[in-house]
């Protein structure tokens, strides 16, 4: 069933596809993959190419566009748009704590997971085309986790693509997850000193609000347990182009006088809430660690085993000295799943997906080094979701990629810059750039 509606400049078609849990399968179990379609008012539609977005992730649904906002306006120059839930996620078959169980137990919900990776998503898409485009090549925007995912495209399915456009999202292709976060934690350490430059002032506010919750146990609305690493781990909003703005307006407010003396305000913690917890995109934290997964070596919490090596981000030591407290960033560590009442029940299953020694192969260097799919991608030099160097090692790697490396932008440039870097990328693809 399809359902189209309009909004200002634009005419949308909500579309829902059938697509096998496992393609390995295809007469088993089906699920539900959402995707909304967008084409111009002015251009009509016909005739004009096809463009997927993969979103960043994973386990997040695409974007909600309100007409033609930010790089959607620019794609709808050349483009009929569509918008793909990956599996899992926003419209399509959801999995989460409620859904779960339907499963069954833990060992039956992960294997259930196991499926939902980059290889899965690529699947799937392969599997609507035909019904999209009759069975023509389509261009796909990658963003972060969705460049992943146009990574595989290009290793397994390049039959399928005619461009491969990837922000701020290219893997490693052999590197584990622990390689993974011994590059990030420096990072994370630069973006902090960052914000401390920026805003001095925040130095004394975090170790003043670290300090209450070393002392006292903290419970925000909703059931989250806020502890001193779960306040470091506000350091997400770091890696966007506003985030250091957000994260100095969450803290300067951040105590009330009461009749029983100073307390965190009900403000700032239900701010705080909306910021840490992953209710509304519980695969996020379940899956983050399963899409650097390739071979017989377990992720095993890599995040929280690498953390160790790095003491400087340990908030007890910071607090028993003078040093600023370090905020952490894109590390998903097991105690989130203490924390959060939306983890709580699928802590048990993403203990079995970080111990898994079975996942499959994620990218093919001999297929990427004979590449002939027109590709580009943005390397946000600062980035502090993806590593540059991981990610200029790997555009190496894959012949006929253009990069632009740019520091203009932070991991958000898709969101941030608009127009102006999928315009940029797009030239680059075609070679007028």
């Amino acid at each position: 069933m399809t359902v189209t509606y309009r909004q200002p400049g634009v005419v949308l078609t909500d579309r829902r596809f059938s697509v096998p849990l496992d393609h390995d399968e295809p007469a088993g179990e089906r699920i539900e993959v959402f995707a909304r379609e967008v084409v111009s008012t002015a251009r009509g539609g016909a005739g004009l190419p096809w463009l997927v977005y993969l979103t960043g992730g994973p386990g997040f649904g695409a974007t909600r566009f309100n007409g033609k906002e930010s790089w959607l306006g620019r794609a709808l120059q050349d483009f009929r748009v569509l918008l793909v839930d990956q599996r899992g996620t926003g419209s399509s078959t959801p999995a989460n704590r409620q859904t779960l169980p339907l499963r069954g137990g833990p060992r039956e919900q992960a294997d259930y997971l196991a499926l939902f990776r980059a290889d899965s998503i690529v699947r799937d898409c392969e599997a609507i085309r035909p019904e999209v485009t009759g069975g023509a090549p389509w261009t796909v925007l990658g963003q972060s986790f969705g460049g992943f995912c146009a990574t595989h495209y290009l290793s397994y399915a390049p039959e399928g693509l005619h461009t491969a456009i990837i922000t701020g999202g290219l893997p490693t292709l052999e590197g584990h997850a622990d390689d993974v976060y011994r590059a990030a934690y420096p990072r994370m350490e630069c973006k902090s000193a960052a914000h401390y430059a920026r805003y001095p002032q925040d130095v004394e506010r975090a170790r003043r609000i670290a300090a209450h919750l070393a002392e006292h146990e903290t419970v925000l609305p909703g059931g989250y347990r806020l502890t001193v690493p779960a306040f470091q781990s506000l350091g997400m909003l770091l890696g966007m182009s506003d985030g250091s703005h957000r994260l100095h307006y969450l803290l300067e407010d951040a105590f009330v006088r009461t009749p029983a003396g100073s307390t965190l305000s009900d403000a700032f913690q239900e701010n705080v809430r909306t910021e840490l917890s992953y209710a509304g995109n519980p695969l996020f934290a379940v899956l983050h660690e399963a899409i650097y997964g390739q071979g017989e070596r377990p992720t095993a919490w890599a995040a929280e085993r690498v953390r160790d090596e790095f003491p400087q981000f340990d908030g007890e030591k910071s607090l028993a000295g003078d040093a600023p407290l370090l905020f952490t960033g894109e590390a998903v560590q097991r105690w989130m799943f203490d924390s959060d009442p939306a983890l709580r029940p699928l802590r048990e299953t993403a203990d079995l997906l970080a111990a898994r020694t079975d996942w499959p192969r994620l990218y093919d260097p001999a297929r990427l080094a004979a590449n002939e799919v027109p590709a580009a991608a943005s390397i946000y030099h600062d980035d502090m979701y993806v590593d540059r160097d991981h990610s200029l090692t790997t555009a190496r790697a894959i012949r006929g990629l253009r990069t632009w490396v740019t520091d203009e932008f932070e991991h958000d440039g898709l969101r941030a810059g608009g127009p102006r870097v999928l315009g940029r990328l797009l030239a680059l693809a075609r070679g007028e750039a």
